[in-house]
């Protein structure tokens, strides 16, 4: 293998969160200066990663947030609009999460409660089934306790 040869697996391109772009790199992929890059980084708005020198090192997620608040900050949002925007942004990326669990456990818990229903041939004696006819009554059930 001569040295301009790559391993196989080094065409692989690193992870989204991967630290690997210096500051120089990291503003020549932003059209944003270097050192506007390190007054977003002291203001928090972006966290790049750091060597053990102390230099900064900017993931691929990093470069896509820094473009969005060039943008932001390009129809002349303030940079403490820009901070909420982000904060805003993040609570709803987290919110749609959990409700995406939300909605995955509860169609499991409905799988399983229409197999369930499907075993025993009806849904009589399972508390919070509808019945399936358009009757309306209600059914008091109380469940014995064992005494210890």
């Amino acid at each position: 293998m001569t040295g301009r040869e790559r391993p196989p697996n080094a065409a692989q391109a690193p992870g989204p969160d991967v630290p690997v772009y210096v500051i120089s790199v990291a503003a020549e992929l932003t059209g944003l200066h270097p050192q506007t890059l390190r007054t977003y980084d002291r203001l928090g708005l972006v966290s790049p990663g750091r060597t053990g020198g102390g230099g900064r090192r900017y993931s691929w997620r990093d470069i896509e947030l820094l473009r969005e608040v060039a943008e932001l900050t390009s129809t002349g949002i303030g940079l403490v609009g820009v901070r909420r925007i982000l904060e805003l942004e993040a609570a709803v990326a987290t919110l749609e999460a959990r409700l995406r669990d939300r909605e995955e456990q509860l169609a499991a818990a409905e799988y399983a409660l229409h197999v369930t229903i499907a075993d025993r041939g009806s849904s009589r004696n399972l508390p919070a089934v509808p019945p399936s006819g358009p009757a309306q009554s209600v059914v008091v059930w109380r469940r014995h306790r064992k005494n210890p």
